[in-house]
C-alpha cells in the first residue's frame, strides 16, 4: 500500500506534487491547506484524510478535525498539524504520527512510533524545501520516503 504525504500546501498545489501522489492508495495531509480546492482535487486521485492547520479558516477549513487516528489495512496513523500538541493519549496505539506545520521535512523514530513531517508542499518559506512524502506499507512493515522538489 502507497500513502501519500502531504502537508502546508497553503493554497498552492503543484503539478509535480500531484504527479508524485497519483496512483497512492490513500492520501494523507496534514494541515494549512489554504483553499478547499485542494481536498476536492487530492480526494479525486485518492481516499483522503485531512486536518484543519493553524492557517486554515472559514467554513470548510472548520468542518476539517485538528488531529485524527486513522486505519489504513493494518496500520494506524495519528495525524495533526503541529507536532508540539501531540498528545500520545490521543494517538494511542498509531504505529505512525504524520504532521507539518515546521516546513521541514523529516522523519524520525520516537517512542515506539514514526513520525514523518512531510515537508511544505505549497509556497516556499526561508530556504526550506519544498517537498511531499510517502508511507510504503507491506503487511508489518512500514516504510517512510520524502522527495523534495525544485523551486519555482
Amino acid at each position: 500500500m502507497r500513502i501519500g504525504l502531504i502537508s502546508d500546501t497553503h493554497g498552492l498545489l503543484r503539478a509535480e506534487v500531484l504527479d508524485y501522489l497519483a496512483g497512492c492508495d490513500h492520501i494523507i495531509h496534514a494541515g494549512d491547506i489554504g483553499d478547499p480546492a485542494i481536498l476536492e482535487t487530492l480526494a479525486a486521485m485518492a481516499p483522503l484524510t485531512a486536518v484543519r492547520g493553524n492557517n486554515d479558516s472559514g467554513d470548510w477549513a472548520a468542518a476539517l478535525p485538528a488531529r485524527v487516528s486513522i486505519t489504513l489495512g493494518t496500520l494506524r496513523v495519528h495525524v495533526l498539524h503541529d507536532i508540539a500538541e501531540l498528545d500520545p493519549a490521543a494517538a494511542g496505539d498509531a504505529r505512525v504520527v504524520v504532521c507539518g506545520h515546521s516546513h521541514r521535512p523529516a522523519v524520525r523514530e520516537a517512542d515506539g512510533r514514526l513520525c514523518v513531517n512531510p515537508g511544505s508542499a505549497g509556497r516556499r518559506r526561508f530556504r526550506l524545501p519544498i517537498a511531499a512524502g510517502e508511507l510504503r506499507v507491506s503487511g508489518a512493515s512500514v516504510r517512510a520516503n520524502l522527495r523534495e522538489f525544485p523551486a519555482r
